[in-house]
C-alpha cells in the first residue's frame, strides 16, 4: 500500500489526463464520424468521394504516423499545436474513420422504406437523415461504437511518446523510479485503464438493452 500512497498524485494526474484525452477525442470522433457517415450515403458524388478518401486514408495509416504528422508535420506549414491538443486531434481524427463505418452500417440497416416515406412527406435528404434515419441507426450501432470507444481509450497510450503525461507515460516514469516494484507499477496502470474501460462496457451494455426495448 505504501507504493500506491507515495505515487498516488502521479497516478491520479495520469488517470485524469487519460480520461480527459479520451473524452475530448471521443467527442471529436463521434461528431466527425457521424458527419462522414452522412457524406458516405449522400447523393452528392464529391461528398461520397471525400468521405471515402478520408476513411480509407486514416484506416490504413498507423496511428503513430498520424501523431507525427499533426505534432511535427503541421508546424512545417505554420500550424503548430501543443502536445496535448495534437494528441486529441490525432486520436480523434483517426477514430472518426472507424466511427464513420460503424454509423454507416447502422444507416444501411435502416429500412429503405423509412427514407422513402420521409421523402414522400417532403423532407430533404438532410432532414430525413437527421430526423428519421440517424435516430434509428444509432440504436443499432451502440455495441460497435462502444468497442470503438474502448479501443480508442487504449490508443491514447501512444500520446506517452509525445510528451503527454498520461497512464502509459506514468508507467515509464514509475518503472524507472521503482525498478523493484515493476509488478505493482503494471497493476496500477492497468487498473487505471480498467477504471475507464470496464464501466464503459457496462454502460454500453445497459444502453444496448434499453434501446433494444425501444426498437
Amino acid at each position: 500500500m505504501q507504493f500506491f500512497i507515495d505515487n498516488f498524485p502521479l497516478l491520479r494526474d495520469a488517470f485524469l489526463k487519460t480520461l480527459q484525452l479520451s473524452v475530448l477525442a471521443g467527442l471529436l470522433a463521434l461528431v466527425l464520424g457521424t458527419l462522414l457517415a452522412a457524406f458516405r450515403v449522400s447523393p452528392i458524388t464529391p461528398l461520397r468521394g471525400l468521405a471515402t478518401f478520408y476513411v480509407e486514408t486514416f484506416r490504413n495509416t498507423p496511428l503513430t504516423v498520424v501523431f507525427f504528422f499533426i505534432i511535427f508535420g503541421l508546424p512545417q506549414i505554420d500550424f503548430a499545436v501543443g502536445f496535448f491538443t495534437g494528441s486529441v486531434l490525432a486520436v480523434g481524427l483517426y477514430t472518426a474513420a472507424f466511427v464513420c463505418e460503424a454509423v454507416r452500417s447502422g444507416i444501411n440497416a435502416v429500412s429503405p422504406g423509412q427514407a422513402e416515406a420521409a421523402r414522400a412527406l417532403g423532407l430533404t435528404f438532410g432532414q430525413s437523415l437527421r430526423e428519421v434515419v440517424l435516430p434509428q441507426a444509432f440504436r443499432t450501432v451502440v455495441p460497435p461504437l462502444g468497442n470503438v470507444w474502448i479501443a480508442m481509450v487504449k490508443n491514447t497510450s501512444i500520446a506517452a511518446g509525445f510528451a503527454v503525461t498520461e497512464l502509459t507515460a506514468s508507467l515509464q516514469r514509475l518503472s524507472n523510479a521503482n525498478g523493484g516494484e515493476i509488478l505493482l507499477v503494471l497493476a496500477a496502470v492497468v487498473a487505471g485503464y480498467m477504471l475507464i474501460t470496464v464501466p464503459s462496457a457496462y454502460v454500453v451494455s445497459r444502453v444496448e438493452r434499453r434501446v433494444a426495448i425501444l426498437r
